[in-house]
């Protein structure tokens, strides 16, 4: 069981620090001033930004008999991180401090926590376990000292206590399968008595990023994505309140389950050449580790006094090999059967069962092809206000295209428009579907 929770991890880590610090990771940035948005489950008493307090959980498992679980509850415990100068009259809040050659910033940075429950299946029915979370706060202090090692001031780091209830219950469900109804249940129940704190301080008090990993023995989960036909009922009635369960570890095992605040699908990933996190799921490891490079010797500074992990993704990035960056540049997971490059999947020529320019459509009970005349009646569906100006004006036929959907239509030119034979020899069409024309007799020309 725990080898399953491991292989899933890694996915697991990539939600946990999602949006965490964005580039160019630096606390002045705007983007990196609002933070923690996902996941966040804030004191049910406070409810100045509509973020939820608790979420639900409900995923299936086929489980003919007995089995154990281990559910564990994740999430960062937000750290208030201040710089205090020292004074004569004791120490003082500042934004920030150089000293001994570093800087010090004012900014809140996170701890991870995670809690483990390992109830057996037999143990639970739909009333459930409930188990109280208790996180203790805590105040620790670090000294400041110049190029002297005299003391100049002090990072004070704060963790708020965190109290939280966590229940999980399980229903046996009808049929011939085996199917059981499994239900997780997280709430935030700490105190809030300051109804008009701003949110960084409402956070300090919040599950931030928080999620499930869900391990299974002598049992199995069921796809809420893809659930087989016979599960599809069940999994229909499945109930998930902010948040999102899908398989997670080696695709085809279903002993394990992330319950995600980010949409996901089932077997999620971290691609294989990606050399570290950046904080951002659907990042560009190239495009980020270069830009970490064009950052000042200015911007650099700031960035790694803002948060060591700041500090490690621009060590990374600098110390990046070559070879290795030339990896982030693209893959290729795998080929399929393919036919000679020579012409592109673009090219009507690449498709052999269609050809523009002897193919036809029937319009009106008429056949519409290469070299007909028709008069054009652009349909509502368009939104171009140059249809306006081609409305009952005629045109002539120069192929009929398909498109990757299936759909058929019509490249035409204007009968009387002078530039007719640079366009046809440049393939710059109008195109309308076939019922946006009406066929013309060739006898009626203008």
């Amino acid at each position: 069981m725990t080898a399953a929770l491991e292989a899933a991890r890694r996915v697991a880590d990539a939600v946990l620090y999602e949006g965490y610090l964005l580039y160019p990771y630096r606390a002045s940035a705007a983007k990196n001033r609002v933070r923690w948005q996902f996941g966040v489950l804030v004191p049910p008493a406070y409810s100045s930004t509509g973020e939820p307090s608790a979420t639900l959980t409900e995923c299936l498992l086929e489980a003919p008999g007995d089995a154990a679980l281990d559910v564990r509850l994740r999430f960062l415990h937000v750290t208030c991180r201040r710089v205090e100068r020292a004074g004569s009259r004791g120490h003082r809040p500042v934004p920030r401090l150089e000293a001994g050659g570093r800087t010090y910033l004012t900014y809140d940075q996170t701890t991870e926590r995670e809690i483990r429950f390992a109830p057996r299946l037999s143990e639970l029915d739909e009333a459930g376990q409930t188990v109280e979370v208790h996180v203790a706060g805590d105040r620790t202090y670090e000294p400041i000292v110049d190029g002297d090692g005299a003391r100049v001031g002090r990072v004070v780091s704060v963790h708020e206590p965190i109290d939280a209830v966590v229940r999980i219950g399980a229903e046996r469900l009808p049929g011939p399968y085996g199917l059981v109804r499994l239900r997780v249940a997280v709430g935030n129940t700490s105190s809030w008595d300051r109804p008009g704190a701003p949110r960084e301080h409402a956070l300090r008090r919040s599950l931030v990023a928080a999620h499930l990993l869900l391990a299974v023995t002598h049992a199995a989960f069921v796809s809420l994505l893809d659930p087989p036909e016979w599960a599809a009922a069940a999994a229909r009635l499945c109930r998930n309140e902010h948040t999102w369960p899908v398989l997670v570890g080696e695709p085809g095992r279903r002993d394990a389950v992330l319950s995600s605040p980010i949409i996901l699908y089932d077997y999620p990933s971290i691609a294989p050449e990606s050399p570290g996190d950046l904080f951002d799921a659907t990042e560009i490891d190239e495009l980020l580790t270069l830009r970490a490079l064009t950052l000042t010797e200015e911007e650099a500074r700031e960035a790694r006094a803002t948060d060591p992990r700041a500090a490690e993704i621009l060590d990374r990035a600098a110390e990046l090999p070559p070879e290795v960056l030339e990896r982030l540049h693209g893959a290729i997971r795998g080929l399929g059967d393919v036919g000679p490059p020579s012409v592109p999947w673009w090219d009507p020529g690449a498709d052999g069962t269609v050809s523009p320019d002897t193919d036809s459509v029937l319009v009106a009970g008429r056949k519409v092809a290469r070299g007909s005349r028709v008069r054009l009646h652009p349909g509502h569906r368009r939104a171009d206000a140059h249809d306006m100006f081609l409305a009952g004006r005629t045109a002539l036929v120069e192929g009929v295209f398909l498109d990757v959907d299936g759909v058929r239509h019509l490249a035409v030119t204007l009968e009387d428009d002078e530039g007719a034979d640079l366009q046809r020899a440049q393939g710059r069409f109008l195109y309308f579907a076939p019922d946006e024309v009406e066929p013309i007799d060739e006898g009626s020309r203008p």
